[in-house]
């Protein structure tokens, strides 16, 4: 299948190529993940998403047709409601800012695909340097740490940086361009280090292959069991402990001791 940006999100392409998104889709639940490829479950798209891809597409050149396709984004006056009213003053500051810049002007998604541990992998890269880099940009409510976690690491960016370095194939420097949507909003650009990237690639050995088992229908999908997903199509069989109540499987697991 030949990708470009009008079928990259499509169900084809989502079912012949695994994506970050997908891996992580899987990482998260299992069934959620194969639900969406049978085209029985869409994720809901929240405001934060859509924040972000507000922002891409000013990078893109696009605003104008986003704008167009997501009238959702605007009150009944025609003016922006009050994230994007956030998200335009985010373009205004990174727009200022020129180390930001620099790092955002190279080639605008620009799509490839290969294979990783065998498994065929698309990416969509937001700013490429052919030769030199891969940068892309993230719109964050804040660059404080998760739960005593660096963000990078919770959200799995380090896993994005690991997977398109290794799809583009030539083990380019990958970058963050971040932007937080607090009300000063806040700046960097963030190198992933290579060694990192090499380590989290070695741990997604045994994950991308689960994951590639599941999708071709050789392993069971596995529930979650606290997603949107594992909510919506919940049947209940017996009471269970009190104490379970609001774990996920794994956790449930974890506390019974079966693993």
């Amino acid at each position: 299948m030949n990708l470009t940006n009008a079928n990259y999100y499509s169900l084809e392409a989502n079912r012949e190529f695994m994506s970050v998104s997908q891996l992580k889709s899987f990482l998260k639940c299992e069934a959620a993940a194969m639900a969406e490829l049978r085209g029985e479950y869409t994720r809901p798209t929240t405001t934060a998403l859509l924040v972000g891809s507000f922002v891409d597409a000013w990078f893109e050149g696009t605003l104008d047709q986003f704008q167009q396709e997501h009238p959702e984004i605007f009150k009944r006056d025609g003016s922006l409601k009050a994230d994007y009213v956030q998200a335009a003053r985010i373009i205004q500051r990174v727009g200022e800012d020129k180390l930001f810049m620099s790092f955002m002007s190279g080639e605008k998604q620009v799509i490839r695909t290969g294979e990783v541990y065998g498994v065929p992998f698309k990416i969509k890269m937001d700013s490429y340097f052919p030769g030199e880099k891969i940068v892309d940009l993230k719109c964050m409510r804040t660059m404080e740490p998760i739960m005593g976690k660096n963000f990078v690491e919770h959200w799995g960016y380090d896993i994005q940086g690991a997977i398109y370095r290794e799809v583009e194939g030539n083990g380019l420097p990958f970058y963050l361009a971040v932007a937080t949507k607090e009300e000063a909003t806040d700046l960097e650009v963030l190198s992933v280090p290579h060694e990192h990237l090499n380590q989290v690639m070695w741990d997604l050995k045994p994950k991308i292959e689960r994951a590639a088992l599941v999708k071709s229908g050789k392993v069971k999908a596995e529930r979650c069991g606290v997603c949107p997903y594992c909510r919506k199509t919940k049947v209940l069989t017996e009471p269970i402990d009190f104490e379970f109540a609001g774990l996920s499987n794994d956790e449930i697991k974890a506390r019974k001791g079966e693993w």
